[in-house]
């Protein structure tokens, strides 16, 4: 036996090990979890970073695959850091520009970064580190998704001139709008910007993020404390930028600017686009002031119709004008008639309270130096002389306003004339309803005319409000003049006769709704001036009421490789329009499958290989098809088209369509197998099952196999072999078992199991199940629904059929003569039999072995008789004792054991039989006589002279064979020659 001095620390060892084992530190690689949906042309940007190592400082490299969606089993190399030949030549020349790099953040990190995003880039990409140990244990790598989409933001100012000017201390209000058609949850951030002159960079004025928080720009804190400062959003793409009163320092660039930005799948957000519209010049002209003391005038028209608008303009001149407060007040016949405070709070007179609250007189602060007061319609009543007040106030360190002295304008008388003439205006089409992106077209009509007439044209957006905004008028002289808020729009106003007026206003959307007002004025000769109007109410309809989006699909659920069409109806007017086919998968995400721009433009995301589309246009239905092409389960989900109208540069997404859930299923199966069956099968024998496919769904099937045994306590799997022929053991299959078992797989396609030298234990019922794999249109295999068979195995225990003669006999012979003790087999259990035979010697009640003849041919003697061994035949054992004496008296016997195969290459007792006795006595005297002068042998009564030449020939075959082997030794001695081994042994070992 072998010691060691480490053989009681062996355990402690072991127990170290498997805790250094489980305490080891795995390696783990992170990439950013995808999708990450980024738009054409922007920045992809990728971290990834390993951990787990056991030298952390050791700088690791890198590399960067994908895969394609068009082709998801041929991988692309990008870039590595080990390796610069590493990237195909799709990638090549844009890392040698540097559009597309690899950077390390420190020796476990990098950031990967593709500048000027394609279409192409889309796909799945894999980070993978380079393993510098020797060992493998952990995660080498790292995958996420990049979804490439189409840049759809739009900005652009609305009404805005090529320039501005204005004077320090008067009011600015800017619009712009921004929209974008991501079908993607995103967010719109927005700012006005301000590029002063010499500056290099451009600062925010105020900014709108993507939380919707109002955000003032540095140095526009306190103006935007004091509302001076506004920024509004008037609808779902318009912005307007308010400023009260502008300084000196507010001249430069000015422009806005639309960030979209989208949120990660690790809530983190991403910038993927930003757009600045035009920049406009705005000049701020500084105001000269000659004195401290404000100077105020009055100016109005002296002379109005009764239902004309009065308005009185009191204009203030004052050094320091944005940062002093004034009270303004009118003043009618030296009474005061309405007030403006330092704040902004109207106050009016006692009897003018009633027309005030229903918009008759209206008072507001148009600028830092100028004060309106409008009164509509006037009376009769209201004539008179008029003037306007104005006090400086100046704030105190306790908030309250102290009153310096008032200074008032010069008097003005105005006259209200009643109109005496024939003098009436009317319109055509008192009430219209107009459809977005139509031509809304308004008559006016003059009838009494005498003098020259001009015309201008209002609109008011509110019902409740009575105050109209000018668009555009005609003066006497045919010359027509805009409003600012329609300079950028192409508004139109004809006189095809003397006496009447068109108006036109082309591609009108929602937010020109309203009433709409026509003024025609007459100057006549003696130079009176008479107004009338008329009221039309106009209702732009909602694009939402008139686009109606349905989607259908005749057959959504398919089998797999047929097509899928799906059908999105449109009802719509001619409004320019973009339609986008997406696909909502599994885990939620929604993608974009494609895009059909209004212009005819069309924009793929999904594979083009898969789909096809087309579109059918019949006037007020549009028909837009998606046929999918041999649909897979890749392409099974939920459909959806969407779309969007770009009306006056913006993007108005309507209600997208209902979902249609798309399932692709299976072809039915066609597989079949073998009838199940029983078999019986010997112990030590080898159990051969068979499990045949008489029937397949496609001829290009392939199969997975699962050997299982029934249990009680449930199905214990032996073996799997997978679609490839990768055979496996079960978990449950011992070592020991998995050397006999083995299976084997031949045409028609059979699966073969088998159990080499079999058990009791292995009876059971075998399950054979089969599963049947076809590949998709993409080329990935899918499985179908298995099938199985089960065969009965009984293993039958070999039957103990051994046999030896076993009658008594007696024998008398004479001291010094020699007898022998046959032993003759008359049945065996298998033909592969071998036996063991021993001879034995009773005397009363002692017995002792004799001889051992064993199964390998090994003779052993444990008596001090010389005994003589031979087998005449395969069944017949002999032992002869050679010169007897009297102490040879007793009962002689032998005993055969019957050694069969057994599991394992190894060799097993089975069977144990006795023969009958021989009773042996011996004359004394030398007076041999034999109870019978044959010899018993085996049960049979043999001549004496045929046993003396069955024993002669074996004793000339034992000495040929002795000197035959005394020769090949090369004539050395090797020994005495002996019969049997003298060795002792205990009978029964």
């Amino acid at each position: 036996m072998k010691f060691s001095v480490f053989s009681p620390l062996r355990p402690f060892l072991l127990i170290s090990l498997g805790l250094f084992l489980l305490c080891e530190a795995k390696v783990n690689t992170e990439i950013q979890t995808g999708p990450l949906y980024r738009v054409v042309g922007s920045l992809l940007s990728i971290s990834c970073n390993t951990s787990g190592f056991s030298n952390p400082n050791l700088k690791k490299d890198f590399k960067i695959l994908m895969k394609n969606p068009a082709k998801p089993f041929h991988e692309i190399n990008i870039i590595s850091s080990e390796d610069p030949n590493f990237s195909y030549a799709r990638f090549f020349p844009r890392i040698q520009k540097n559009e597309i790099s690899m950077k390390h953040v420190d020796s476990n990190s990098i950031i990967f970064e593709i500048k000027n995003l394609k279409k192409e880039d889309e796909g799945e990409y894999e980070c993978a580190v380079v393993n510098p140990e020797y060992t493998f244990n952990g995660i080498y790598s790292a995958k996420t998704v990049v979804k490439v989409i189409d840049d759809s933001l739009s900005i652009t100012s609305s009404g805005s001139p090529t320039s501005l000017s204005y004077n320090e201390g008067e009011a600015l209000s800017l619009t712009c709008q921004a929209s974008t058609n991501t079908i993607q949850h995103v967010h719109l951030a927005f700012a006005w910007y301000l590029r002063k002159e010499g500056a290099q960079d451009a600062k925010p004025i105020i900014s709108l993020d993507r939380d919707f928080t109002l955000v003032p720009g540095e140095g526009f804190e306190q103006r935007y404390r004091d509302e001076a400062i506004r920024l509004d959003k008037l609808d779902e793409a318009t912005y307007r930028l308010n400023i009260a009163e502008l300084e000196q320092s507010d001249q430069g660039q000015i422009y806005c600017q639309a960030q979209e930005w989208i949120q990660d799948p690790d809530r983190s957000w991403y910038k993927i686009s930003q757009k600045d519209a035009e920049e406009i010049p705005l000049t701020v002209k500084a105001k000269v002031v000659t004195s401290m003391s404000p100077q105020v005038s009055l100016s109005a028209k002296n002379a109005l119709h009764e239902g004309q608008e009065l308005l009185l303009s009191c204009g203030i001149n004052a050094q320091n004008l944005a940062k002093r407060f004034f009270s303004v007040a009118w003043l009618w016949e030296g009474n005061e008639l309405a007030k403006i405070g330092p704040t902004g709070i109207l106050t009016v007179r006692q009897e003018y309270i009633d027309r005030e609250r229903i918009g008759e007189l209206k008072a507001t602060r148009t600028g830092n130096n100028n004060y309106q007061l409008r009164i509509m319609p006037v009376k009769t009543t209201d004539k008179g002389s008029y003037s306007c007040r104005a006090w400086p106030e100046e704030r105190g360190e306790d908030g309250n306003f102290n009153q310096g002295a008032a200074q008032d304008s010069q008097a003005m008388a105005i006259d209200i004339f009643t109109p005496e003439s024939g003098f009436s205006v009317k319109m055509q089409n008192v009430r219209q309803t107009v459809s977005p992106g139509q031509n809304l077209k308004l008559i006016c009509d003059a009838d009494g005319v005498k003098g020259q007439l001009s015309v201008t044209w209002n609109r008011k957006t509110l019902p409740t409000s009575s105050l109209f905004a000018t668009i555009v008028s005609l003066n006497k002289n045919g010359v027509t003049e805009k409003a600012g808020a329609f300079a950028s729009r192409e508004v139109r106003v004809t006189r095809p006769t003397m006496n009447r007026f068109v108006f036109e206003l082309p591609d009108v959307a929602e937010s020109d709704s309203g009433t709409y007002e026509c003024i025609v004025s007459e100057t006549q000769p003696n130079g009176r001036t008479e107004s009338q109007k008329q009221n039309v109410d106009i209702t732009v309809q909602s694009i939402d009421s008139l686009v109606k989006v349905a989607l259908r699909s005749r057959e959504p659920v398919v089998t797999m490789g047929n097509d899928v069409q799906l059908m999105c109806k449109i009802s719509r007017p001619d409004v320019p329009m973009t339609l986008t086919w997406s696909w909502e998968t599994e885990d939620g995400n929604l993608n974009t499958i494609v895009v059909l721009y209004s212009n005819g433009s069309i924009s793929w995301s999904g594979d083009q290989s898969h789909y096809q589309v087309q579109v059918d246009n019949q006037g007020n239905i549009v028909m837009y098809s998606l046929k999918v092409l041999r649909a897979s389960h890749r392409e099974a989900g939920k459909y959806q088209c969407t779309v969007s109208v770009f009306l006056h540069n913006v993007y108005k997404k309507l209600p997208a369509s209902h979902f249609v859930d798309v399932k692709v299923l299976n072809p039915d199966s066609k597989l079949a197998l073998s009838p199940n069956q029983t078999i019986a099968q010997r112990i030590n024998t080898d159990i051969q099952i068979y499990c045949k496919v008489t029937s397949r769904t496609s001829e290009f099937s392939l199969f997975a196999v699962t050997w299982e045994l029934q249990e009680d306590a449930g199905n214990k799997i032996i073996l799997t072999s997978d679609r490839n022929g990768i055979t496996m053991f079960g978990e449950q299959i011992e070592e020991s078992h998995r050397k006999r078992i083995s299976m084997r797989h031949t045409d028609g396609p059979t699966f073969e199991l088998t159990i080499q030298q079999a058990r009791i234990s292995d009876k059971g019922i075998y399950l054979c199940k089969v599963v049947e794999y076809l590949q998709d249109p993409w080329g990935e295999w899918y499985s179908l629904s298995d099938k199985h068979s089960h065969t009965e195995v009984d293993v039958i225990e070999l039957e103990k059929k051994l046999s030896i003669e076993t009658k008594d006999a007696e024998m008398n012979i004479s001291i010094a003569e020699d007898f022998s003790i046959p032993c003759y087999i008359t049945q065996q259990s298998t033909n592969e039999s071998q036996f063991q035979v021993t001879w034995f010697w009773q005397q009363g009640t002692e017995v002792k072995t004799i001889f051992t003849a064993y199964r390998n041919s090994t003779l052993q003697a444990r008596d001090k008789n010389v005994v003589r061994y031979d087998r005449p035949s395969p069944h017949q054992f002999n032992l002869t004792v050679l010169k007897s004496n009297s102490e040879s008296d007793g009962i002689y016997f032998c005993e055969v054991e019957e050694w069969i195969h057994a599991p394992g290459d190894k060799w097993m007792k089975h069977a144990v039989e006795k023969s009958g006795n021989l009773n042996v006595t011996v004359d004394a005297e030398g007076q041999a006589k034999a109870v019978t002068d044959l010899t018993w042998q085996a049960g049979t009564w043999i001549p004496i002279y045929v046993v003396t030449v069955s024993i002669g020939l074996c004793v000339i075959t034992i000495l040929a064979y002795k000197l035959c082997k005394k020769n090949t030794s090369g004539g050395k001695n090797s020994g005495p020659s002996l019969w049997t081994e003298q060795v002792p042994l205990d009978p029964h070992a």
